[in-house]
C-alpha cells in the first residue's frame, strides 16, 4: 500500500509546471504522475518521496490536496503481463477506479498503481496468481 497525493488544479497552461516546481524546490521527488482532466479542472495524482512534506508545501500555497491509499503492483514486464492481471481482476469482479504506471521499472517487472473498489479482492487475486505488491519503502516513499 502507498499513499497517493491528489492535487486539484485549474485546466490552464503552466498549472502542472507550477505544482511540480513547488515540489522540486522543496526537494521532493516524483515517483509516479497521472493527470485526469475536465474542461475546467484537473486532478494531478502523484506518488512522491515525502507525502507529508508535499502536502504541507502545496497547502501553504493554497492548493487543494488530498491523500488516498493506492496499491502498487509488480506486473510482469512482458507482452500480455498487464492484460493477464486485468483479466484476472475482471474475473474476480474487481472494479478499477483508475490506474497508471510508475516511472521506471526493475528487472523484469513494471509497476502499476491501482485504485480499486475492493482492496481485499485485489490482494486475493494477486496472492492466488503469484503477483506481488510493492511497498512504500521499496519505492523510496515516506
Amino acid at each position: 500500500m502507498a499513499e497517493q497525493l491528489s492535487v486539484f488544479i485549474q485546466n490552464k497552461p503552466g498549472k502542472i509546471a507550477s505544482v511540480t516546481g513547488m515540489l522540486a524546490q522543496a526537494g521532493i521527488d516524483l515517483r509516479a504522475l497521472s493527470i485526469a482532466d475536465t474542461t475546467d479542472f484537473g486532478v494531478l495524482r502523484m506518488l512522491v518521496s515525502d507525502i507529508g512534506k508535499a502536502k504541507t508545501v502545496l497547502t501553504n500555497q493554497n492548493c487543494v490536496v488530498s491523500a488516498t491509499d493506492v496499491t502498487v503492483v509488480a506486473v510482469p514486464d512482458a507482452p500480455g503481463g498487464l492484460a493477464t492481471l486485468l483479466t484476472l481482476l475482471d474475473t474476480a469482479q474487481v472494479d478499477i477506479e483508475y490506474m497508471y504506471s510508475l516511472i521506471g521499472c526493475v528487472a523484469d517487472k513494471a509497476y502499476m498503481v491501482f485504485r480499486v473498489s475492493d482492496e481485499k479482492a485485489l490482494h486475493k487475486v494477486l496472492n492466488e496468481n503469484g503477483l506481488a505488491t510493492v511497498s512504500s519503502a521499496e519505492l523510496g516513499l515516506r
